[in-house]
Order: structure tokens, then sequence, then C-alpha cells
């Protein structure tokens, strides 16, 4: 990184700092408080019109920013050595960040104007969204790696609030807690993270502990503490980005609002993983032992899930398990030390994704909440702004150009090829099966007969503007975005000259390996090869369910060995229930059983009879006879008086 300078001085530049997260936090408060009070409409507005603010303020800071800098609000932990300011960082990577997160947000707060229009708690979900985009907005300002935690807790709070949003139904409650419970298991990590890098460079501050790194001043430690220290912190990106194997709760998380999905899972909150790598960047250059893991392990995430996707039947699971294989790309990318291409993939994943997700929704809206595949079909004559818009989206993350997908995805595919052909070779066949299980989706949905019933066919409409609209703008963006990362071979990489400054010290550190470029006619192969198993997944896909008319099996058709494993998404929740749920629980019940009832329990109330006997005893000297209590303190005093002769 360039060296972090503080920021301007004037009084309106805090202001101005402070107003960013501060304007979402006010949403949260206003519709918390007038909940139920104003209606759906106005909720919404309120917390529309507050991440519209924030989205014009962090416009201006990007088109007005001029070097990366520091902003102090205010003193806040100050423990001898240990100085935490509350200070945010700007630079480039929090300033596209910011747009990133307000500026899709704000679509999907628009979007959700109509589509919670007939909730019953409709402030408190917009209550619950303005909190969700404070969160984020401190996690990704945050100058040090404290602030970047109080985020980080933030967002996993308002995932478990979003995801439980419909309380009433107890597996909703059950997905929400289990999201809470996995994540915790990364942030744990997480935590040990940040006390290590403390003990090693005695700061949190983002400036200084990557300017030591760069400079090897580890202290008593050697380098290898950084080995420790990265895979502590990839830990918790494990968790909050849905990797292997602490992905499961990402696909129980469709129980929330759709807009939810949209809005947490696919565009800002499970890429929170891959922007702490991003952050953190010189210290994972520094550990490439820990790189290694994080491509495998991307790697195989990226497989992994898009098998699962192939079998899925609900429309917002086979998104959801898209998303964790899209994840596991980023993290390939990372791991190859393609930090430009992994957020590269983040913006145009967060532009598709999103489309993708709230496309979802407008099919789930017109099918009075049907979500399943089977009972759908034939829709696009019904649905055509949705279709279109779903099918641009479909185009973009199965890699066909000129959309966003194929740039960040080809872009990453190279940057692999560079470092492993085996590992190039599983990707491209993640990318053919992606395409595959996306326009799976597709054919399904909006092609054929409908299956639906007579009902839903007669209440079968386009959605209201106010969601239309933000699947317009959504698409737009998902067609034209990855521009902004063309190939060399097309012209100049906006966004690797503006990211630069970011990764300047892993740069200094491993020179050639940043330098790497694949010559023009191998990328155009790549190219190629890419584009090839797209249009293959594509043409299979169409020949499958629209040429053949083929339908998925019912949940209890019978199916083979491979069929059922993949059906069943490879048994991986049971597993864990029986490894980690079952015995947790049987341990409990055990605890309970004989720890509180056997021994606690009696130690209570033991205290409890003892106190009411005292109190029982002490009744027979309250007689109401004033003669008694004469008598009884004339012998206190003589008492007193006895033992104290009795001194002398």
């Amino acid at each position: 990184m360039e060296t972090v300078l503080p920021g301007p001085t004037a009084p309106y530049a805090t202001l101005l700092y402070a107003l960013i997260p501060g304007l979402p936090f006010l949403g949260f408060l206003l519709n918390g408080v007038l909940n139920r009070r104003v209606s759906g409409t106005v909720a919404g507005l309120i917390g529309s019109a507050t991440v519209a603010g924030s989205f014009g303020l962090s416009l201006f800071l990007f088109l007005t920013f001029q070097r990366q800098y520091t902003v102090q609000l205010f003193d806040w932990i100050s423990v001898g050595s240990l100085q935490v300011p509350f200070a945010y960082q700007v630079d480039q990577l929090s300033l596209l960040m910011l747009l990133l997160i307000t500026g899709v947000g704000l679509l999907i707060h628009i979007y959700s104007i109509g589509y919670m229009s007939h909730d019953a708690n409709v402030g408190k979900f917009f209550s619950f969204l303005n909190l969700f985009v404070f969160s984020m907005l401190i996690l990704v300002l945050g100058a040090n790696f404290v602030i970047l935690f109080i985020g980080w807790e933030g967002v996993g709070l308002c995932s478990y609030l979003l995801i439980g949003f419909w309380n009433t139904n107890t597996s909703y409650n059950n997905a929400a807690k289990k999201a809470f419970i996995i994540n915790r298991v990364g942030d744990l990590g997480f935590l040990l993270g940040i006390f290590l890098i403390y003990l090693t460079f005695d700061s949190v501050e983002y400036a200084e502990v990557f300017q030591r790194a760069h400079l090897a001043q580890f202290g008593e430690y050697g380098a290898g503490v950084c080995v420790a220290i990265t895979l502590l912190l990839f830990v918790g990106a494990m968790g909050k980005s849905a990797q292997i194997p602490l992905f499961t709760w990402l696909p129980d998380a469709m129980a929330g609002p759709t807009p939810v999905s949209a809005l947490i899972h696919a565009a800002t909150m499970v890429t929170a993983g891959i922007y702490l790598v991003l952050r953190a960047n010189v210290l994972f250059t520094l550990a490439p032992q820990t790189l290694e893991v994080v491509g495998i392990i991307g790697l195989a995430t990226a497989l992994f899930a898009a098998t699962i996707g192939l079998a899925q039947n609900d429309i917002k699971k086979v998104l959801a398990y898209s998303t964790v294989s899209q994840l596991g790309y980023m993290f390939l990318a990372l791991g190859v030390l393609g930090y430009t291409s992994a957020f590269f993939h983040v913006l145009t994943h967060a532009f598709f994704k999103a489309l993708l997700f709230l496309g979802a929704g407008s099919v789930i809206h017109a099918m009075s909440n049907e979500q399943d595949l089977r009972r759908m079909g034939g829709l696009r004559k019904a649905l055509p702004v949705t279709f279109l818009t779903m099918l641009i989206g479909c185009l973009a993350i199965a890699g066909i150009p000129p959309f966003a997908g194929f740039f960040s995805k080809d872009e990453i595919l190279s940057h692999v090829f560079e470092h492993s052909k085996l590992m190039w070779g599983l990707g491209l066949f993640t990318s053919f099966l992606t395409a595959f299980y996306m326009f799976r989706l597709l054919f399904l949905a909006f092609f054929g007969e409908f299956r639906g019933t007579a009902e839903q066919r007669a209440h079968l409409h386009e959605s209201p503007a106010s969601m239309t609209l933000p699947l317009v703008v959504l698409a737009v963006l998902s067609a034209v975005g990855g521009f902004m990362g063309a190939p060399l071979v097309l012209g100049k990489h906006y966004l690797a000259d503006y990211l630069a400054p970011i990764f300047i010290y892993s740069r200094q550190l491993l020179p050639a390996a940043f330098a790497t470029e694949p010559d023009h006619q191998t990328e155009l192969l790549l190219i190629g090869a890419s584009v090839a198993v797209a249009v293959l997944g594509i043409a299979l896909a169409y020949v499958q369910y629209v040429a053949r008319a083929q339908r998925p099996a019912e949940d209890a058709a019978a199916r083979s060995a491979p069929e059922s494993l993949v059906y069943h998404k490879y048994y991986v929740d049971e597993l864990y229930n029986a490894l980690f749920v079952r015995p947790v629980m049987l341990l409990s019940r055990g605890l309970f059983r004989f720890v509180e009832n056997g021994v606690i329990d009696p130690i209570a109330n033991g205290f409890g009879r003892a106190t009411l006997a005292g109190g029982q005893l002490l009744r027979f000297v309250q007689t109401g006879s004033v003669e008694t209590y004469l008598v009884l303190m004339v012998l206190g005093i003589v008492l007193i008086l006895g033992l104290n002769f009795g001194r002398l």
C-alpha cells in the first residue's frame, strides 16, 4: 500500500465520513421506532432514502479521491501500548466497496418496497436492512482490524435477524441459528488472528501492521508467524464466505425473504471474507503456504457446490449453491495471487447474482410463493421483463461475452492457468457445470408448458415497477460492467490500474509473480476454451430441458447412487448432525439431567429451604407481646455487658 496520510482536517470532512454509515443507522432507528406506526411504503422510502444518501456521499468521495488517507473520528481504546482509534481508511478498495454496498443495497431496498408490501412488519424489515448496510459500511471503512471486526460481527447479527425474519416458522429460526453458530466458528479464528497480529506487530492499525510486515519486522517471531496469522484470518473468511467446511449455512439461509438473499448472501456479506484477504494481502503474500490452502479450498468449494447445484429444484437453492461456487472461484483467484481478478469477480458477481436473486423473487411473487422449478414452466410470456433480465444474468454468470461474468471469470482462469494446468482444467469444468445448471434453471422456469395449478396460472403477472426497475438496472450492469476489466488483448484494464496502490507491497515482495501475463495467443486460446465450455453447457441444458422436455424427478422417485448422492448434497448436513449436533445435544441433555437437576438445582433449592427455615424460626420471636420483647431486650443487654466484662 501507499503511505496512508491523515485525512482532511476541515470540520465538514469528519461529518461527511460519519454520515456515510450514519445515515443507514438513522434509518434503522427511525424504522425501528416507527414500526407499525407508518405504512410499509413510508418505511421503505425512509430505508431507501438513507441508503441513497450514503450512495451519493460515497460517489462524491469516489469522484474527488486523490490519495489514500485516514480519518480519525475519536479516540476509542487506550490501554497500555494498545491504541485503537475509531478511524476510517479511505483508499481505492474501500471506495469501490462503498459504491458496491450502497449502490446495490439501494436497488435492493427499492425492490423490497414492492416485494414486502403485503408483510405485516415492513418497518422492522427495513430497519434490519438499514442496520446491515450500516454494519457492512463499518466493516469496509475501518482503518484497523478491530473496527473491521465490529462490522464483521454486526453483519453476522443482521444475517441472523434477517434469515429468521419470519420467525413464526420454526425451520426459518433453525436456519438463522445455524448461520449464526457456524459463523461464530469462523469468527473465533478471526479473533485469534487479531490477537496474534497485535502480539507480533504491537498494533492492529492497517498502515503500521502492513508496513512492518513488508519490512520483515516480526519482533521476536520469525516470518513463519505470517502463516499462523493468515490461516486464522482465513478461518474467519471461510465462515463468512461459506467455504468448505463452513458452507452449509448459506443454502439454508434462503429461508429469509428474497431481498435478503440478494443483499446479504449474494452481493455483500458473503464477500466480506474476500475483502479481508484483499485488505491483508501483504500478510498473505508473505505466507505462500496459506495461499496454497486458500487456492485448494476455493477450487474444491467451487467444484463441490457446482455439482450440488445440478440437482436442486428450489430456485433459490440453485442460486445459493451457485453463490458458494462463485465464492470458491474468488478464493481460487486469491490463492494464485490474482488479487485484482478476485475483486473484479466480486463486483461482477454482485451485479449478476443480485439480479438473479431478485429475478427469482419476481418469479416467486408471480407464482404465489412457489419456489419449486418442477411446478413452473412457460413463464416468459407472463413475465417478459423478469425473463429478459434473468436471461442476461444467466449469460453473465455462464461467462458468455460480452457480459460481465465472462471478463472476470476468464481473468481468473487465466491466472490459474499460469499457476497450475490441473487446477485450470478443474476450474474450466466448474465453469461448464455453472452454465449447465443456470440454464437448467432458466429453461425449467420460463420454457415449456406451465406446470403449476390453475389458481397460480390465474395469478401470473409481471411484478410492479418498484421490482422491475432494479432488475433492469442490474441487467445493464451485468451486461456492460465487465468492461472495467477487459482483457489486455482488448484494451486497458481500468480496474487493475485503479487498484494497483492497494497491492504495492505485495508487488514489491513478489514482482515476478505479479508481472506474469499470458501472451496474446495463449490468452485468446484460453478465452476460446472458456466460451466453448459455457456454450456446451447451455446447449446440453437446452437439449435436455427444452428439446426433450425432461423434468426433474419427484422427491420420492428412485435414483441411482450417484444421483442420490448429489441430490442429497453429499449428506454433508447429515454428517455434521452426526458428528457435532447430536453429540452436543446429547451432552446438553446429560448436563441438564445430572448436573443441572442433580447438583445445581439441589444446592440452589437448599439455600432457599434454609432461608425459609430460618424465617420460620424467627417467627417464634415475633410474638407481638410487648412483655416478651422487653425480656429479650434485657437479656440481650445483660449478654452484651457480660461479654464486655469478661474481656476486662
